[in-house]
Formats: structure tokens, sequence, C-alpha cells
């Protein structure tokens, strides 16, 4: 098993007393990871949130019949919480009323599991995000050669622990998670009236990553209501699908404010939408994938870390344009990206002019550890 740098922080807050709840994909290795900690730790009750079975044994179970239930068990485990209902209020009543019995909890649906727990459970969690493997995780699995020597595959691939792991199967096992698995949770909301529109959505989206979206000429092209468009780019987010990036706007008059720019949590998902597995030779998105790499590493390197600066991007109606910016500690960092370390880049006087404290930096191939360590 590829070790997680989330196992670390989990493991401070394991005997806090309070309910641990860990979000992110499906199919990255909640489940693995947890139920590893849990079987460390002894003997532990464990429930799976996706089968129906379970589902009602756990709807609207009162305390006698929970406590029956979890008996002498110390660690109860309930995965893919968001398909129990009222899990929130079931999760309050074991940490309330059953003392010295360790809660933990995985979703993959943050729009489900969180407005279920957020009002019952104030006070009363922890809530922490894991992710597809990260490039500081496959360098300590694999030993930074070899991790150097898959870049490009990664590039193409992405980080799904069973794509790392199945080396010239890694096309198959990418089709199935974004047929199986992409959807699993956002079909059974009640808030996606048109699902055929979600494949369109995610290939247009796929299409632009890099790139500034407008919801209007998504709307267009999908024909369907700005509305909707936004609305389920919103629900692809809740479902760590896709994450958005907001321009940073504060002291040029042109600046745009008011577009987004959408990136995938994993390259491979993205390229498995779009059937694209062509190694970066062949293909004419290899800025795009690399920009959208550093940015999904660079959130998961933050999450893990604790760091949790502001993200923006930088742009004017001028077409100057920065990739990516960081605001924390005070300080505004700028950074652009360049696959190929030989390509000039040169940051616009608007921007440096504007913020001249800013710190800048290009970001290649040669130092991208630097950016991602």
């Amino acid at each position: 098993m590829i070790e997680r740098a989330l196992r670390t922080v989990l493991q401070k807050r394991w005997d806090s007393g309070k309910i641990l709840i860990v979000l992110g994909p499906r199919q990255v290795g909640k489940t693995t990871l947890l139920e590893e900690m849990c079987r460390t730790g002894g003997d532990y009750l464990f429930f799976n949130g996706d089968d129906f079975d379970t589902q009602a044994i756990l709807a609207n179970m009162g305390e006698v019949r929970l406590r029956q239930l979890i008996g002498s068990h110390h660690t109860v485990f309930i995965d893919e919480a968001q398909r129990i209902p009222e899990v929130g209020l079931l999760l309050k009543l074991i940490h309330d009323r059953i003392k010295g019995v360790r809660v933990v909890v995985s979703g993959s649906s943050a729009l489900e599991l969180s407005s279920s727990v957020s009002e019952p459970l104030t006070g009363r969690k922890w809530e922490h995000y894991l992710y597809p493997i990260s490039w500081n995780e496959l360098v300590g699995h694999a030993g930074y050669l070899a991790a150097r020597q898959q870049l490009e595959p990664r590039l193409v691939y992405g980080m799904y622990p069973e794509v790392i792991n199945s080396l010239g199967d890694e096309e198959a096992v990418l089709r199935q998670i974004a047929s199986s698995y992409l959807y699993k949770d956002l079909l059974n909301y009640h808030g996606i009236r048109k699902p055929e529109m979600l494949s369109k959505l995610l290939v247009a989206l796929a299409l632009q990553v890099g790139s500034e979206v407008s919801y209007n000429e998504l709307a267009n092209l999908l024909r369907i209501d700005r509305n909707t468009v936004e609305q389920y780019i919103g629900l692809l987010e809740q479902a760590f699908v896709v994450f958005r990036l907001p321009p940073f706007s504060r002291n040029v008059r042109n600046e745009i404010s008011s577009s987004r720019k959408v990136y995938f949590y994993d390259n491979g998902i993205r390229n498995a939408i779009i059937n694209n597995f062509n190694p970066l030779a062949l293909r004419n998105d290899t800025g795009a994938l690399w920009e959208n790499f550093l940015i999904s590493e660079r959130m998961k390197r933050n999450e893990y870390a604790g760091a949790y600066g502001k993200r923006y991007f930088w742009r004017t109606h001028a077409q100057q344009e920065i990739d990516y910016l960081e605001e924390y500690g005070g300080g505004l960092h700028a950074y652009e990206f360049k696959w190929n370390p030989q390509a000039k880049a040169r940051f616009s006087r608007t921007f440096t002019d504007a913020y001249p404290d800013a710190t800048t930096q290009v970001i290649s191939r040669d130092n991208f550890e630097e950016f991602l360590g």
C-alpha cells in the first residue's frame, strides 16, 4: 500500500474524542486507509453506506438499539456515510450518548455529507480530505528516480492508486472509474434534472482546462440555461470531479473579476472524459495538462501540510495573464507554468507595477519538486 500523507494527520487526532471525517473522490483509497488504521487499533465495527441493508438498519435508529449494535466495539467506521439517512443525527447520538467509542467516517460527496453533518456535529468533528496519490507520496513509495521517470505517464494517466498499480492497463482502469464511479453520487442527487448533460458538460470543461470558463458560452453550447450550468459545475465540485479557481482582482482597472477557471482533480479522469491517452509527443494540450497537474498537486500539498492560503489566477481584458497565484502569510506569490524549461516566461509589467511586493517564479519540469515540496 502506498503510504498516505494524511495518515500522520489522522493519527494525531485519532484519540481526540471528536468524529473523524475524511472526504474525497471515490476510489482514491479512503476505505483502505481508514480500515487499516481501524484494524491497527483493534476490533472495530464497519458499516458500508453503499449497502441498502446497512442503510435500512441505521435509518432512524434510537439509542437503545444503537448501543446493542455497537456492543463492546471501541471504534465505529461508517464508509460512504452520505448514503445513510439522517447520518448527522446518528453520529451526534453516538458521540453524545455512547462514551468511549471512536467514530470514523468517510464520504465521497461533500454536498450530501456536509449538509447532513454540519449543524448536528458543530464542535464535534475533524474534517479532512484525501485525494488521488500526491507527487510526494509517489516519490516516497517508488523513490525519486522512478517517480521522475513516471512524470510524463502521470500527466496522461493521473494519480489514482489503482491506475498507478496497473502498469499497462491504465486506460481500462480509468475508463471504469470514469464510467462506474464518477457520477455515482451525483446521479442519486435529486438536483440533477438532466443527467445526460453531465457528460457533455464535462467534455466541454475538459477541453477548456487552463482557459477561462464562460457559463453563458457553455449554456449556449449545451442548449441549457446558465443557472443550470453553474449549478452542475457546483455539484461536480462537491463530488470531487472538478474544482474552480477564481480571478485575483484588486488594483488594476481592467483586471478580470467575474470569470472562473475549472480544473480536474486528476489528469487521468480528464483524459478519460475526452478519450485521449496519447503520449505527450502526440498531443497539443501538454501545457494544459502540466498546468492542471501542478495546480491539483499543489492543492494536495497544501491540504496535507495545513497550508490554507487563497488560490487565484490573474488576467486582464488585454489578455495579460498569470497562471496561478497564492495569497498567504500576508504576501502574494505568482507562478507561471512551463513544461519546457527553455521556454521564456515574462511576468506582465501591469501586474508587477500594481503588486510590487509579490514574488514571481516560473515552474518547469526542472524545478517543480520545490513547488510541490
